[in-house]
């Protein structure tokens, strides 16, 4: 069971808060409105310094906003990127509390070893190895203390700064964006939910032989402990100079890993960020944290295929019935035509029938931002948009993954990766695929 929410915590998570990005926040104000001169880098850098001591969802949302193209200067989505991957662990006498508290104070019998150090930390808990009584490896996954206090002061933040930032630029309306990310932070600290997110993939994903999903230890997991198959495996990153076919490997077993389960159950993993999968030498994938995970309306994932047979056939209207199944309203013809460049982009490899790198043409390094700026530009002038809801993660998952490809260089026919996932596409079929795959995982649709 999660920890409460508590306005003792929430209090002491504002001070810290105030702390960490006070400073911070007050150079770019000073930079923005005094004229001031900062030097961004060691800005952005104070900044990823503060937030992963910090730990929690500020730190979260922050490694989410450094993978969207044009919601940062360059300096900070570089050191922001960092977050989730190298965040500072806690030490043993922490561990030792949480997992007393979850299994009892004869925990470490119930392990045939548990290692002391944290094999890796992130914004909400961190991950240690141990092996099973009877030798099996396992991952312990044991959450952060006052996690529920500080994911409620920390939207409270989160809602002040996009109603700061709607002030400023509004041309994207972030009300449905906090909505969103409010549902998803507070989804993640139920560890039982992540439980059968696993569940739910490892379903969907059966048949993937380059995909690999944990299985949990169910006997030794809890709301705020979550023990699982350990899955070996090295950072993508270490395969950036591998042969170029065991790159195109790795990077068509992601493409399956995050669209098998898309276009087949209409769920998306929601954060593609390289500290949650592992790779293996033979360029399959190991899936390793379920707590963001998206499910969809079957009508949803049907409007993301009209968008690209819209665009492949150069209908209009069936461009603004794919918009409005997503649920943009009031759209008039000049919006819809800059939606259509952000559109374009997006499906320009899956629109070639040729093998080709994701983004053939781009100078900032950084996945869609040059085709980012200049839609954001042209919104202001417009008048503004609002993004709906179950637009946020889908759109988080393909630049994610975008900027994955960039960092594999990958040059792989991604329309016909695409077309094998939507062949023969039945919205009735998948709406029933869904129905029984959350039945067996017991999870519902979002409203």
């Amino acid at each position: 069971m999660a920890e409460s929410n508590n306005l003792g915590g929430r209090v002491r998570r504002y001070a810290s808060v105030g702390r960490a990005v006070g400073g911070v926040a007050a150079r770019w104000v000073g930079q923005r409105y005094l004229g001031m001169q900062v030097d961004k880098a060691a800005n952005a850098e104070e900044l990823r310094r503060a937030l992963g001591g910090l730990k929690g969802p500020l730190m979260k949302v922050a490694q989410l906003l450094s993978t969207i193209p044009e919601a940062l200067p360059r300096e900070y989505a570089q050191e922001l990127a960092q977050l989730q991957s190298n965040a500072p662990a806690m030490g043993w006498p922490f561990v030792k509390r949480r997992m007393a508290s979850e299994l009892g104070p004869d925990w470490q019998g119930r392990f045939g070893s548990f290692e002391r150090e944290a094999a890796a930390a992130a914004s909400l808990g961190q991950v240690h190895r141990a092996t099973s009584r009877d030798g099996r490896a396992l991952a312990c996954k044991l959450q952060y203390p006052e996690m529920a206090s500080a994911v409620e002061a920390d939207l409270r933040q989160l809602q002040l700064i996009f109603s700061i930032h709607r002030r400023m630029d509004p041309s994207i309306d972030t009300r449905h964006i906090f909505e969103e990310i409010r549902e998803r932070l507070r989804e993640e600290l139920d560890y039982g939910r992540e439980a059968r997110h696993m569940a739910l993939y490892g379903r969907m994903l059966k048949d993937e032989a380059g995909v690999h999903v944990p299985k949990v230890e169910a006997d030794l997991s809890t709301g705020r402990l979550l023990s699982m198959q350990w899955l070996e495996g090295r950072k993508l990153l270490d395969f950036k100079e591998a042969p170029v076919e065991l790159r195109n490997t790795i990077a068509m077993n992601l493409f399956r890993a995050w669209y098998v389960p898309f276009y087949g159950y209409g769920c998306i993993h929601g954060d593609p960020h390289l500290g949650n999968y592992t790779i293996r030498d033979d360029g399959g994938v190991n899936l390793l944290d379920f707590g963001c995970i998206r499910i969809f309306a079957p009508k949803f994932v049907a409007g993301v295929i009209d968008l690209y047979r819209a665009l492949r056939d150069n209908d209009p209207a069936l461009a603004v019935h794919a918009y409005e199944t997503w649920g943009f309203t009031g759209l008039s013809s000049e919006v819809i035509e800059t939606l259509n460049l952000w559109a374009e982009f997006v499906y320009a490899p899956l629109l070639e029938d040729r093998p080709r790198r994701i983004q053939e043409f781009e100078e900032s390094g950084v996945y869609g931002r040059e085709v980012a700026e200049k839609v954001a530009k042209q919104l202001r002038e417009q008048g503004g948009v609002t993004p709906p809801r179950e637009f946020v993660f889908m759109d988080r998952a393909a630049i994610g993954l975008g900027g994955v490809f960039l960092h594999l260089n990958a040059e792989i026919n991604w329309h016909r990766l695409f077309h094998d996932l939507i062949e023969g596409f039945d919205q009735k079929a998948l709406a029933k695929r869904q129905a029984s795959a959350l039945k067996a995982a017991s999870l519902t649709r979002p409203g």
